[in-house]
């Protein structure tokens, strides 16, 4: 319990640092690639979240999922590429490739979803390299260039929203 508290403390600070790093790019193009964000851990309809955006014009293949999960098990099997604490070390650095090859990809559109503030979960926010990252309005307003205001389980409502935006800000 205590060493949590203390792994915490240190991703927190690792993040303070990754936030101050933030580069704010402009969003000019249409969206083909969306790399989602989800903490299943509070969230069941990650599937009817896929199918909504690719109602609004979204590949299927171009959507690309990781969940996070607060009780990963490792024996467990998932339907989808899945981390927990453990993925991440004390000095907030990923041991796991896919999340590594995740954050790494040049998305066009990252939806961050999850409206409590998880420190691993802004932590990999961060450091993906999106170029334009769009999250909930409870969450840290420095991850994020575009916040929406909805409730976690009205995904459908959240999406509408997202491409509302999107279409005004082109």
């Amino acid at each position: 319990m205590f060493l949590n508290y203390i792994k915490e403390f240190f991703v927190k600070k690792s993040l303070k640092n990754n936030l101050s790093d933030v580069k704010n790019e402009v969003f000019s193009n249409n969206v083909q690639t969306i790399g989602l964000l989800i903490d299943e851990s509070n969230f069941s309809h990650s599937e009817a979240l896929k199918k909504e955006l690719t109602i609004h014009g979204i590949a299927l293949e171009n959507i690309k999922v990781v969940a996070f999960n607060a009780k990963f098990k490792k024996n467990e099997t998932y339907l989808r590429p899945t981390f927990g604490k453990k993925h991440i070390n004390w000095k907030g650095e990923i041991s796991e490739d896919f999340l590594r090859e995740f954050i790494n990809e040049d998305f066009d559109l990252l939806l961050s979803y999850y409206d409590v503030e998880n420190t691993i979960l802004m932590m990999l926010t961060s450091k993906t390299k999106a170029k334009f990252k769009v999250g909930f309005a409870a969450v840290n307003n420095d991850l994020n260039r575009l916040m929406i205001n909805t409730e976690l389980e009205n995904y459908k409502l959240f999406v509408s929203e997202l491409f509302r935006y999107l279409k005004n800000i082109k």
